[in-house]
């Protein structure tokens, strides 16, 4: 039995691991960096230790620093939750040949779905349809021209090593190909240490969707239905829903089915997401696995009643799957957005600083996964992320009203952030009617930044109209001047982030 994890991330995944613990009975470790001192896992755990500086190779990187501490700390197990170490199979082999149970896949799954090109291999000889394209790593110019030429344009450049949208180009033509390749091997080297790549069929205007799968180390599979990943921004989800409103009963069949596929050619247990691309046509194509738990994983929480937390810890100390694929059915909607520290009119840059106000919403079927509170740094030097807000209804429509309600209410001060830009979109017309696609963003709102520039400036000097004419009406009154402040206070914290930008 485990009885004490080490939790090897930080921010809102190490608070939701956290709570599953808790509510399990097992005593959790956090682990935190010289940025995140403040930060609200290290209070919220059973115990937690200063990991190193604040650069990650020196902190939440440090293989031997993490294996040390869990092995000096006495924990069971390192649940690694996504990002950092989630996917090493390096590190996951130290944790095998220690004694230490890793809270996810083997090290041998995930070095076979590593490798974006050997995983096309195993699927395409396992019987998963794949986008059209090559099987092999690519090193050299000519040898890539060569392979673009014979797969036709236009075409899509892809790391080999790793996702995220580092190292992808779009090519249109022979023409572009040469400084395409050569920017790619760039990006891939920095991003994951190896500059090899592989080529893809473009597919126009494809929907992103990905199957959750779970298994136990006994042989049962299972998947907990589909999510539509579709808007992105610069290959980056920033809102995600389950179900899709593009996948019917028919095609979900086929693809989840493909899905558990894809987990048993490998070998798979734990939690685990099958991504494909959707075309118009509802033609899906194999694009990936991610052998760890998705940022988005309450969506398929909130409509399928799994804690998927709770599962991995149960999987990991060796107990069976606690459902049955024949038990579970899909109850209403649910969408996340994703609420970064980042600055929508200026290129979506990082912003980085202190929170000075934070008030969330609430209400039925809202969800919050956070792990900053006010006072809080949003630090350089780790992914801006400060919240997950999901929002669960009995449909599409009704979760999407109450996404936008829920929206309007969060207030962060002190921070720029992208809930003006999430606002645009639940309000798009064509969004809520699910036209969508991976492009969707870049499409329909390519002018984002100017026009949302205007309304805030509209809404600001509404404010200070508004402001005047409280302060002019407690002049002719006679009325405290105190109660006024109070008013005009409560109007600039309710436009906070607007205001903080002038």
């Amino acid at each position: 039995m485990i009885k004490k994890i080490l939790i090897a991330n930080r921010g809102e995944i190490a608070l939701r691991i956290i709570r599953a613990c808790r509510e399990m009975g097992i005593k959790s470790a956090a682990v935190y960096s010289a940025a995140d001192i403040t930060s609200l896992h290290t209070r919220l755990a059973d115990e937690s230790y200063y990991i190193g500086e604040a650069a990650v190779l020196q902190s939440y990187l440090n293989k031997t620093k993490i294996i040390e501490l869990a092995k000096k700390i006495k924990a069971d197990a390192i649940h690694p939750g996504y990002g950092f170490f989630s996917e090493n199979p390096e590190f996951i082999k130290i944790c095998e040949d220690e004694g230490i149970t890793f809270i996810g896949p083997s090290s041998k799954s995930v070095r076979m779905m590593g490798s974006k090109t050997a995983a096309r291999e195993l699927m395409s000889k396992s019987g998963v349809p794949i986008v059209p394209g090559t099987t092999k790593p690519i090193t050299s110019l000519k040898e890539g021209l060569n392979s673009a030429k014979r797969i036709g344009f236009p075409i899509l450049l892809k790391a080999a090593a790793g996702g995220g949208g580092k190292g992808m180009r779009k090519i249109t033509s022979e023409k572009e190909f040469s400084d395409a390749f050569e920017a790619a091997q760039r990006e891939a080297m920095k991003a994951f240490g190896e500059d090899s790549i592989y080529i893809e069929k473009l597919i126009d205007n494809p929907r992103h969707i990905e199957v959750q799968v779970i298994a136990d180390k006994f042989g049962n599979y299972a998947h907990i239905f589909e999510r539509e990943c579709s808007i992105q921004r610069r290959h980056q989800k920033i809102i995600e829903e389950s179900p899709s409103s593009f996948v019917d009963n028919e095609i979900r069949s086929k693809i989840t089915l493909a899905a558990i596929n894809a987990a048993k050619a490998c070998g798979y247990y734990n939690a685990g997401t099958i991504e494909f691309l959707m075309d118009s046509k509802k033609n899906f194509y194999f694009l990936e696995m991610n052998t760890r738990l998705q940022v988005e994983h309450p969506v398929t929480e909130f409509i399928s009643g799994i804690d998927l937390v709770r599962e991995q810890i149960s999987i990991a100390s060796g107990k069976k799957l606690s459902f049955k694929q024949e038990e579970l059915r899909i109850n209403g909607h649910a969408f996340e957005s994703r609420i970064y520290a980042e600055d929508p009119e200026n290129d979506f840059l990082p912003a980085a600083g202190v929170i000075t106000e934070y008030k969330i919403p609430s209400g039925p079927g809202i969800r919050v996964d956070d792990g900053f509170g006010i006072g809080s740094e949003i630090s350089i030097y780790y992914d801006p992320l400060i919240s997950k807000l999901v929002c669960w209804s009995k449909d599409r429509t009704s979760a999407i009203d109450r996404m936008k309600r829920a929206l309007s209410e969060y207030q962060i001060g002190g921070i720029t952030n992208n809930i003006h830009f999430l606002k645009s979109i639940f309000d798009d017309e064509k969004f809520r009617k699910g036209e969508i696609d991976i492009n969707y963003l870049e499409r329909e709102f390519p002018n984002f930044n100017r026009s949302s520039k205007e309304d805030r400036n509209d809404q600001i000097l509404e404010d200070a109209a508004v402001i005047a004419a409280v302060l002019i009406k407690e002049k002719l009154t006679g009325k405290n001047h105190n109660s006024a402040s109070r008013e005009g206070r409560k109007i600039i914290n309710n436009r906070w982030q607007d205001l903080s930008y002038e």
